[in-house]
């Protein structure tokens, strides 16, 4: 039997996405576009002064559901200005169509053809679009005995004329795998602790790869030790559950470039001995493994999407806990690529792995290095819980992740990384560096922390601490894991052009 299979928290996306010239009789519920001037299909049974006595502008995430007597009920779903319509917009309004009915099981909408008509690209909208529903109709239903109506939908029917079929099934064939990519890693991040260890992250990780066309290897502790990965055996050595970290390999015929992705898999984050305090933020601390996930589920997609690029992906998986054999303060470790850090704070853990994931990537010689994680407060306090910090040490390479960032409305906000000024604030009396620099500019600190280990390769690091989770429903995020950077790194690694 199959490791995901028998993963509890396992919600696959089982919904039939099809075409149709007009919406079918037989579906539940039909979405139309109105934006907040223009024509107003007369299906909605309501012209623009009834739309508006009813509170209903047009704006991008209003919705107003007409029932009907006889026939699939009606919804009036905003897109704003017509002429203004792209392809994040029309995420956020597919999103909101399908949070109005996410009871029903079967429903169609004409948002790709009227996104067509104001000069959308059709297989952008139509990925789009599906995205915005698949996404937005996640639910965790996790160990709860009564799931509800969680993922109730079964069926989502694009409307479209003939012309726009074959582009919109593509498009449509896009945002079905990434949208399944992106519930995965939402999976993942939700699952408790005792349910997805370190040991089971590889072995989901190693039945992906075999579904998913992706060379696989795994390494354990005793492996890691040999390797000369002291960052990782470091924080793994209090912890009852043993580290693992998994290579993940993709080789297209003839690849356009080499990307590496690193990922922070902190399975789940007490602080060690510099124990976190026991308050709401620590209680999320299972999701302190997302930057893994969101590697390992972009790496999921692109066999199935054709990507040109060779990518390499390092998932660093461990617990950090406390315990008699705990990672002291004052204690050295010495890191893959030789480099010793004397441990100010066991709760800077993150950093400690990505080091050894790091070095190891740089290696292999790839054109770039992208790394992902939870890791600092202080990029939830800069950014807020909406957008992710990158920082890196080549701006052309920076430009590419923001420009994906921009595609896929996974927003970042480039921080300087000032080495000049602020690596002094490592320095360790008994050791290359410190794994702290103090209580100020904390996210860039931990990256020139972490840029002691990059070597020349181009190099950027996501900082995902601040949108790793919603505290509630809001456009495609649904409230708890976020799957965020999932996304984003699948555009990347489409995307992606070596620089100088």
């Amino acid at each position: 039997m199959s490791t995901l299979s028998t993963f509890p928290q396992y919600t696959p996306t089982s919904v039939e996405v099809t075409t149709a010239r007009s919406a079918p009789a037989s579906c539940d519920v039909v979405g139309w576009a109105i934006g907040t001037a223009g024509p107003v299909p007369r299906q909605i049974g309501l012209n623009r002064a009834a739309l508006k006595a009813e509170g209903f502008t047009g704006a991008i995430g209003q919705t107003l559901v007409v029932p009907r007597a006889d026939g699939p009920t009606m919804v009036a779903v905003g897109i704003g200005d017509a002429d203004a319509l792209d392809a994040n917009r029309l995420r956020r309004a597919a999103a909101a169509f399908v949070r109005s009915v996410s009871t029903r099981a079967s429903v169609a909408t004409n948002l790709v053809e009227v996104a067509a008509d104001h000069g959308v690209d059709v297989a952008a909208a139509a990925q789009a679009t599906v995205e915005g529903v698949l996404l937005a109709a996640y639910r965790y239903v996790g160990l709860k005995n009564e799931a509800g109506n969680a993922n109730a939908l079964r069926t989502l029917i694009l409307i479209c004329g003939a012309p726009r079929v074959k582009a919109a099934e593509a498009g449509a064939v896009t945002g079905v795998v990434t949208a399944r990519a992106g519930r995965l890693a939402r999976d993942l991040a939700n699952t408790p602790p005792a349910y997805l260890t370190a040991r089971r992250m590889a072995d989901i990780a190693v039945e992906v790869a075999g579904q998913k066309g992706l060379g696989v290897e795994v390494f354990n502790r005793d492996q890691l030790e040999a390797m000369g990965c002291g960052g990782i055996v470091g924080v793994n050595q209090a912890s009852a559950e043993p580290p693992r970290m998994v290579k993940l390999t993709y080789k297209p015929s003839r690849p356009t470039g080499h990307l590496a992705m690193v990922g922070k898999g902190v399975m789940y984050d007490s602080g060690g001995i510099s124990l976190k305090p026991s308050d709401a933020f620590h209680q999320v601390m299972k999701m302190d493994m997302s930057g893994a996930a969101a590697v390992l589920c972009a790496m999921s997609t692109l066999a199935e999407l054709k990507c040109r690029t060779q990518v390499t992906a390092y998932l660093m998986c461990t617990d950090n806990m406390p315990s008699g054999n705990a990672m002291k303060l004052g204690d050295v470790l010495t890191i893959r690529n030789g480099k010793t850090v004397e441990i100010h704070n066991t709760d800077a853990e993150g950093r400690l792995i990505l080091a050894d994931g790091l070095s190891l990537a740089v290696e292999d010689q790839p054109d770039a290095i992208v790394d992902i994680a939870t890791l600092t407060g202080a990029a939830l306090a800069a950014l807020g819980p909406e957008i992710a910090a990158v920082l890196g040490t080549n701006q052309k390479f920076i430009t590419q992740v923001e420009a994906s960032a921009d595609r896929t409305e996974e927003p970042v906000w480039n921080l300087p990384l000032e080495r000049d000024r602020y690596r002094k604030l490592l320095d360790s009396v008994v050791a290359d560096m410190k794994n702290i620099g103090g209580p100020f500019a904390g996210t860039i600190t931990a990256s020139i922390f972490l840029s002691e280990f990059v070597g020349d390769i181009p190099w950027a690091h996501l900082d995902i601490a601040g949108p790793m989770k919603s505290d509630g429903d809001d456009g495609v995020w649904s409230k708890g894991a976020t799957g965020f950077g999932t996304r984003l790194l699948i555009d990347l690694a489409r995307n992606f052009a070596p620089v100088s």
